[in-house]
């Protein structure tokens, strides 16, 4: 009956109804019994691939990452300046490159020296100057009134007139196998005499503390040349150009640190 409906499938039976109810009723219980895993009971098997790790291959790790003393995480001496710190820093940052763990611990021990040092210093430069207050405080009368002429101007200024007297030493050497310095130091006492003026606002008072300055600085050069070997000195550096270069020293100190 099969093989006849198979190879008629245009024939007409009572079987086959029944035989295509059967089948499709079949077909159903098996689509209903069919019953797949839930999605949380399957086990998902996530395949890593190799360069999703970090690579360090042949990267050479920092072996003192873990310790805690800085000076003993850089392999310097705790009596080691700042140079020495610096040195060390860079070249276990250049052996351990590559590794970021190694090179953040080498740059964290660094950065905590380098804060101590600053803390250190600030400490020191702020007792330095409570220990001269403190001196000044329980010096003599005469040395504080001593002191109260003397005073600190700025560091630009300080190198500004040290360069202009320095400037007139140097032109009266070169000009020393023609002649005398006497116009240089005539500069330099007018160059004195203006500075003064302009910081105490008296023209009478930098006059006055201008000749002094020359004047002592002229007698103490006249004292301390003769005593130089003559040795040392060049043969056409003269008594008068050695006494106005101790002059000049004068002349500045005068007119930066006098008030």
């Amino acid at each position: 009956m099969a093989s006849l409906f198979i190879s008629n499938p245009n024939l007409s039976s009572p079987f086959v109804p029944q035989t295509l109810k059967r089948l499709q009723k079949n077909d159903a219980t098996a689509a209903l019994s069919y019953n797949p895993l839930p999605r949380s009971s399957r086990s998902l098997t996530v395949v890593k691939c190799s360069v999703d790790a970090p690579y360090e291959g042949n990267v050479p790790k920092f072996p003192r990452m873990t310790v805690w003393d800085p000076y003993k995480r850089l392999g310097v001496s705790p009596y080691a300046d700042e140079e020495e710190v610096w040195g060390a820093r860079n070249f276990l940052l250049e052996q351990y490159s590559g590794h970021e763990g190694s090179e953040e611990s080498i740059e964290a021990a660094f950065e905590r020296l380098l804060m101590t040092s600053f803390k250190q210093r600030r400490k020191t430069k702020i007792n330095l100057k409570t220990r001269l207050k403190k001196q000044v405080d329980e010096s003599p009368a005469w040395v504080k009134n001593l002191l109260s002429f003397v005073e600190l101007p700025p560091m630009d200024i300080i190198f500004r007139r040290l360069f202009l007297f320095a400037f007139m030493g140097g032109w009266s050497i070169m000009n020393s196998a023609e002649g005398g310095p006497a116009f240089q130091v005539a500069v330099s006492l007018a160059a004195c005499i203006y500075f003064l003026n302009e910081k105490t606002k008296s023209l009478g008072r930098a006059f006055v503390i201008g000749l002094g300055a020359l004047a002592t600085g002229w007698v103490c050069g006249s004292i301390l040349v003769p005593i130089i070997p003559t040795v040392v000195l060049h043969h056409t550096w003269t008594l008068e150009l050695m006494t106005s270069l101790v002059a000049y020293c004068f002349l500045f100190l005068g007119c930066t640190f006098l008030k």
